[in-house]
């Protein structure tokens, strides 16, 4: 297993990047091709950040469960008899066997290798033929506890158990998401589209955080959208990418009885995106899955007003599918490829004051965090 980069590679990842967008660099091609740099991403960022789970509605019901993997580690999130919500590391205190799989509703948390139960708070309750063993208390064991909370109709968790609260990390983020869609958590599950790309992580985060690219690779959504009213504004761990919806005909989906018309769009740090596009009331989950260094997983789940997307809401998707995403995953694949290679180091920043949608201030903000998540490692 790869280690750690070390002291002297810490200290030279950075090198080239300021503070200044118009004058920077972008973070080394190394942070993305090398397997020792896909380390540090698990342990100082993926393990130490809040990361999405799910829609409340999944975990409303007192019983009701979902898992996941986070930073590699598999994770619980159970609503208890009295409705608080926990999330625990999905592993049983004997040995080490997943306790719950998938998503359902239950009673208790019994591990399907020698049936120990636990409540689910995480305490121990029942442990079979375990009355003879000396120095054996039950009530002495519990699962190790993970942070959750619920934030803007969704629910995150954070391996860190140091971390501070999401909600006083990010700032305006949650009035913002609450003013843009009031009825978040009233909307529905609809449907997962799934991708598996040959590329980092993080190349798949800086494609998202600039438009830059648009005009050239995403001729249909520069229709879809009014350009000109396109505007990214970085906050501390968020950026929020904010524009109309165009006015005219576009070969996207057609938009023109949509009664929702602004383009609001939330990147959270590090790989949450949160998107709400012109149609009816919705809400589209980008959720980031870094698998190595040069493969990502990403998740596409549809929140709508209505389980069965509308005719609008069918052609939204096809066209995410069958179009933007396909315009995308060829980006990203290709740009990995080049990383891999001696003929790039960096790129420059190209920044405008102005702050539109054809800029990549975004991705020089993503790039300060994960360095200052590296410096944190490094210290």
């Amino acid at each position: 297993m790869a280690e750690l980069p070390s002291q002297a590679q810490f200290a030279s990842i950075g090198q080239g990047y300021s503070t200044d967008e118009g004058n920077s660099l972008s973070l080394k091609a190394d942070a993305y091709t090398q397997a020792e740099w896909f380390v540090a991403d698990q342990q100082a960022i993926l393990a130490r950040t809040w990361q999405w789970v799910c829609h409340v509605e999944k975990v409303r019901e007192p019983g009701s469960f979902t898992t996941m993997d986070i930073a590699g580690h598999p994770i619980a999130v159970v609503r208890d008899r009295e409705s608080q919500l926990r999330a625990f590391y999905n592993v049983c205190k004997h040995r080490a066997h997943e306790l719950l799989s998938g998503e359902g509703n239950t009673t208790r948390i019994m591990c399907p290798y020698h049936a120990w139960v636990y409540k689910l708070d995480g305490q121990l309750v029942r442990a079979p033929e375990t009355e003879h063993l000396e120095n054996f208390v039950p009530k002495e064991i519990c699962l190790d506890q993970v942070q959750v909370e619920e934030f803007a109709g969704f629910v995150f968790v954070n391996l860190d158990p140091n971390a501070i609260s999401l909600r006083a990390q990010s700032g305006n983020l949650e009035t913002e998401i609450r003013h843009w869609a009031p009825d978040i958590e009233n909307l529905t599950f609809g449907k997962r589209l799934t991708y598996d790309i040959k590329s980092n992580w993080k190349n798949v985060v800086d494609n998202f955080l600039e438009c830059y690219h648009c005009p050239t690779a995403h001729k249909d959504f520069c229709d879809l959208v009014d350009m000109d009213t396109y505007k990214v504004t970085t906050y501390d761990i968020y950026s929020s990418h904010m524009a109309e919806a165009g006015k005219g005909a576009n070969s996207a989906y057609d938009v023109s009885n949509a009664t929702v018309r602004t383009h609001a769009v939330w990147w959270l740090w590090p790989t949450t995106c949160l998107m709400r596009y012109p149609g009816r009331s919705s809400m589209i989950v980008l959720n980031v899955i870094p698998i190595g260094p040069d493969r990502t997983l990403e998740t596409y789940d549809f929140f709508l007003e209505t389980p069965e997307p509308d005719a609008m809401e069918l052609d939204a998707m096809r066209y995410l599918d069958e179009v933007l995403q396909v315009e995308d995953i060829s980006l990203v694949e290709s740009v990995q490829r080049g990383m891999n290679t001696p003929a790039f180091t960096q790129g420059r920043i190209v920044n405008d004051p102005s702050g539109s949608g054809k800029s990549e201030h975004a991705v020089h903000h993503f790039h300060g965090l994960v360095l200052d998540a590296y410096r944190a490692a490094a210290e």
